[in-house]
């Protein structure tokens, strides 16, 4: 239990140094004398989020330990956990919180990450305050304290652990199944890609040497048409053959005259000769280009498709043949285990088995949780002045989700007459205030935390409903160490050890003190509360009078 609260430096508290009871502590004042920074220093000894906010104006840190005492085992285990010593059943948790936004945490004076600290609070204690009946207002968070009621988180961790197995290996099967898929669509694509590319399952070479036959194949009409023209100059009519002929024959006549123009025979001799041989290469290269129709038909849809490709493919020949090979070894190597499929999925209904009936188990843990808990709520309810309530666990089954299988919702009737219905709808203030204090009371036998805060829990109520608050109040204290923040006289009087949080201005600068009232303390800040500043003899004679009938209770 929280023991001890030193504060420095945090918003208006200067310096506090304030020692709890073991039962029933409650803190008053006015309104605006600091009584929620106290809230923010507990929890910030219990990790929670902080702001450079809190620090006092002027101050470069704001420093806040706690000394908790008679530590529980659930403590003690998460201490050896962390590796952390402690002695005589006590730790000391300081947080510090820099002007810069920074902020530092201790346990036990060593050096410690807050959300070590965070995880110690939750064990150490148990802050209600008016943001906590959400909790009502939320039925997806009614299974959770019904399940804190029932004593069902040995349950409840168990099948956690194989829900989330399953989900695992439902997550895997999922996968492969979608690879698998996915793997198909490869395939009818590679097999496309690969029948597509198959006409271009031609050598380098060959490409090279199809690509010269379509060009000559392109331009063999012109080529042609050049060869007969140039057959024709050396064989037609007129043609240069006939001509040195002539010219030959003529200088034949002379030639013995002069060496000169013999030689000049000679020559034009030779070129007859040569180009006798040039026209009969000509009609040879002439007779030696295919002109078969269907040889032509055959190599423009070749080398055409070829193009396509490429162009398709963007990339060249050699690009072809590389996606041809790759897309050829892809495909020979997709490929995933039927027997591997089959395994998993014997695997995941196995574990479905052993879950559902977990989650079954677990839901009828719940039902007779149910019932025990509306009688004891409805119980508490009566007591706190709500005397037709009725509470009902509304339980429906369902599937498998992380908590089990069933859906929970608390329904309530405060009125005579009423079916119950759920609590958002027809809950007030005051009724939401007094619920959550019957379930944090139902609940304190099971509750591992020692020391349980109630901020400002008489929200909306007084008179008797007031009254009958602090007796629960002192009632739950008798369990768990209980700190209260409250502006009633009727939950004051309840306290073992009574508090005073008072704001005062000293100079230019303003303080909150925190004090221990004595009995005259007591009865004058009671009758504040009851008349306000500057109470008649006769409400601080009544106030007395509270105070005392309060130890008989």
């Amino acid at each position: 239990m929280l023991r001890e609260l030193s504060i420095e430096n945090l918003a208006v508290i200067e310096k506090a140094e304030i020692d709890f009871s073991d039962n029933f502590n409650i803190f008053t004042g006015e309104t605006g004398a600091g009584k929620s920074i106290l809230i923010n220093g507990i929890n910030a000894v219990l990790g929670q989020r902080v702001t450079k906010d809190l620090v006092r104006n002027g101050c470069k840190k704001a420093v806040i330990t706690g000394l908790f005492t008679d530590i529980g085992d659930a403590v003690k285990e998460k201490l050896d956990e962390m590796g952390l010593a402690y002695d005589n059943d006590e730790i000391t948790i300081t947080r510090e919180i820099r002007s810069d936004g920074g902020s530092n945490a201790r346990i036990n004076f060593k050096a410690a990450p807050v959300s070590a600290i965070k995880e110690l609070g939750e064990l150490l204690v148990t802050i209600h305050g008016q943001h906590d009946n959400q909790i009502l207002l939320s039925p997806e968070k009614h299974i959770d304290v019904l399940d804190s009621f029932g004593g069902c988180q040995p349950l409840i961790e168990d099948y956690k652990e194989d829900f989330k197995k399953l989900q695992s290996l439902a997550k895997k099967i999922g996968a492969i199944k979608k690879s698998r898929a996915e793997s198909r669509e490869r395939t009818a694509f590679l097999k496309e890609r690969i029948d597509d590319l198959k006409e271009a399952d031609l050598t380098e070479e060959e490409y090279l040497e199809l690509e010269a036959e379509y060009e000559r194949i392109k331009n063999i009409d012109s080529i042609l048409k050049v060869l007969s023209e140039a057959s024709a100059l050396l064989n037609g009519e007129g043609n240069i053959n006939d001509m040195l002929e002539r010219c030959g024959q003529t200088l034949s006549s002379v030639s013995e005259y002069s060496d000169r123009i013999n030689a000049a025979y000679e020559r034009v001799s030779a070129a007859g000769i040569e180009l006798n041989d040039l026209s009969d290469e000509i009609a040879d290269i002439f007779d030696s280009f295919d002109t078969d129709p269907e040889r032509i038909e055959t190599i423009n849809g070749k080398y055409s498709l070829l193009a396509s490709l490429q162009k398709k493919y963007v990339c060249d020949y050699s690009g072809l043949l590389k996606l041809y090979e790759e897309s050829r070894n892809e495909l020979s190597e997709i490929g995933c285990s039927d027997e591997d499929l089959t395994a998993l999925s014997s695997e995941k209904d196995k574990l479905l088995h052993i879950v559902t009936d977990k989650a079954k188990k677990l839901s009828q843990k719940r039902k007779k949780a149910a019932d025990e808990f509306s009688k004891k709520v409805a119980d508490e309810l009566k007591f706190l002045d709500m005397p037709d309530v009725i509470i009902e666990v509304r339980q429906e089954t369902g599937k498998l989700m992380i908590n089990g299988m069933d859906k929970i919702e608390f329904l309530i009737s405060a009125n005579k007459g009423e079916e119950p219905k759920p609590i958002a709808k027809i809950a007030s203030g005051g009724e939401l205030s007094r619920i959550m204090l019957a379930l944090k009371s139902v609940i304190a036998d099971n509750d591992l935390v020692q020391t349980m805060i109630f901020d400002e829990i008489d929200t909306g109520v007084s008179g008797r409903a007031a009254q009958k608050i602090g007796i629960k109040l002192k009632q739950i204290s008798k369990l768990r160490q209980v700190l209260c923040v409250s502006h009633l006289s009727q939950l004051a009087v309840m306290a073992d050890n009574h508090m005073l949080i008072e704001k005062k201005t000293v100079g230019e600068r303003t303080a909150t003190n925190v004090c221990r009232l004595d009995k005259k303390g007591r009865i004058k800040e009671i009758a504040r509360i009851m008349g306000g500043e500057d109470p008649s003899e006769l409400i601080m004679k009544s106030a007395e009078e509270e105070l005392e009938k309060a130890k008989f209770i």
